[in-house]
């Protein structure tokens, strides 16, 4: 099948490359000429683990293309997916003007049927924007061809997104049109050889799906993170009640970790979004303005930990970072709690030296001109005279690493761990002074 996908940033190259890995003929089309260059030698622009092989893979085959050329791209395919960006407004909603421009580039440019699926993260409604655009662009060029608009919202987690698009757990499709739904099936047929998991839904409710279930794994992170610091208060240790909890079939084990806050492209601007779409629908969504509120809170905390060890003022004092992306196996520094850590320590005059095993050169870009902030070349070198080890993103190779170096390394041995990697009576045994977010000290030595 002839396949389209407007966008060539994450959303957009994850469902290209994993369509043509089926035997699709996909072209990405992207109006920026710097990633469709970097596309077509062969290098990719985002991390994501196993991405660049399949885009190698299916380039070579010449299954999958990339362009700049908008009115052969819209006319190459029959499906038009759009994979384009929606950041926050200033006010919170999502800024639809990409995906609107897309439809209009569709609208420019199409000559027979197409059906164009919104694959971005989008309002309840945006379907409708995206068909009224699309009809006002034929109207103007005085032709009638028929398409359909489609939600297919993405359950991509950054990280595992080509695992997870390869073996998805629901495939959700919102369409009101029998022809779309028909193709829309025979796209995903490959990815459902073992059991149905296509979802047809009505479009509106598609749209609402993907920030529902954003909201919730937001919540139970929140929710964890709340709990943990009322743990700290009580003697408890959240560790523990984590795995009490998440045995509990009707609540699972997913998204219990306690931790230095969510961040990312989707989770704080996806419950933005809908704290919004509440808003304009007349309602306050309570739970999802203390879920914000909560997680902001906890951005906070091993700010506050500093703070409480060695005062406000941190002028001459050195701290260590292991982590800078908001989570393992990606290079993602947007709304990461590392950055909001580093802006923090740096105000208050502290020297900083940070690692992360994928995300330096983003964390360069995005971090540049930061006071006294040095980025080592390797986790060790990162705690070179260091007052503390500060812990931000749990790497894999952060989960055992040599306690005895880290004793050695640093000014006094002392791990402020936002992501509880280690266990408080390990740490007591290596000498070391630790500090999770809910943990239970280890029981003093008799």
């Amino acid at each position: 099948m002839k396949i389209t996908v407007v966008g060539a940033g994450y959303v957009g190259l994850v469902t290209g490359a994993c369509l043509a890995e089926m035997g699709n003929h996909v072209v990405c089309l992207d109006v920026d000429p710097r990633k469709i260059d970097m596309l077509q030698r062969g290098e990719v622009p985002i991390h994501e683990p196993g991405l660049d092989a399949v885009i190698a893979r299916n380039a070579a085959a010449g299954r999958l293309q990339f362009t700049t050329d908008v009115a052969a791209a819209v006319g190459h395919g029959t499906m038009q997916f759009i994979g384009v960006g929606t950041p926050p407004d200033e006010d919170g909603s999502a800024d639809l003007q990409y995906v609107l421009a897309a439809a209009e580039s569709i609208g420019r440019h199409m000559t027979d049927y197409k059906v164009v699926i919104d694959k971005s993260t989008v309002p309840v409604g945006t379907a409708d924007k995206v068909r009224t655009r699309i009809a006002q662009v034929l109207a103007e060029r005085g032709v009638d061809i028929k398409y359909a608009v489609v939600s297919n919202p993405e359950f991509l987690k950054e990280g595992a997104a080509v695992d997870d698009f390869m073996r998805p757990d629901r495939i959700v499709v919102g369409c009101d049109d029998e022809r779309a739904s028909l193709l829309m099936r025979a796209v995903y047929a490959p990815f459902m050889r073992n059991r149905d998991k296509l979802v047809l839904m009505d479009v509106r409710s598609a749209e609402f799906t993907k920030y529902a279930a954003n909201a919730m794994l937001a919540t139970r992170i929140s929710f964890m993170n709340e709990l943990a610091l009322l743990a700290e208060r009580v003697g408890a240790d959240i560790e523990w009640v984590r795995k009490g909890i998440g045995t509990d079939p009707r609540i699972g084990s997913q998204f219990l970790y306690a931790g230095a806050g969510y961040g990312g492209s989707c989770f704080p601007k996806d419950v933005k979004a809908l704290i919004r779409t509440g808003r304009d629908n007349g309602m306050q969504l309570g739970v999802l303005q203390a879920v914000e509120d909560a997680n902001e809170r906890q951005k906070q905390v091993l700010v506050q930990r500093v703070v409480a060890r060695f005062g406000d003022d941190l002028s001459g004092r050195t701290f260590a970072i292991w982590g800078l992306a908001f989570k393992p196996n990606t290079d993602d520094m947007r709304e990461a709690p590392s950055r909001v850590l580093i802006d923090e320590l740096s105000r208050r005059g502290a020297t900083l030296q940070a690692y992360d095993p994928v995300a330096m050169p983003e964390a360069r870009r995005v971090l540049a001109g930061t006071p006294r902030l040095h980025f080592a070349d390797n986790q060790s070198a990162a705690l070179e005279g260091a007052d503390a080890l500060l812990i931000v993103t749990e790497w894999k190779e952060f989960r055992t690493p040599d306690f005895d170096q880290i004793k050695a390394m640093l000014k006094q041995p002392l791990i402020l761990d936002g992501r509880n990697l280690y266990e408080p009576a390990l740490m007591q045994e290596f000498g070391i002074d630790y500090v999770g977010v809910g943990r239970a000290p280890a029981p003093a030595a008799s």
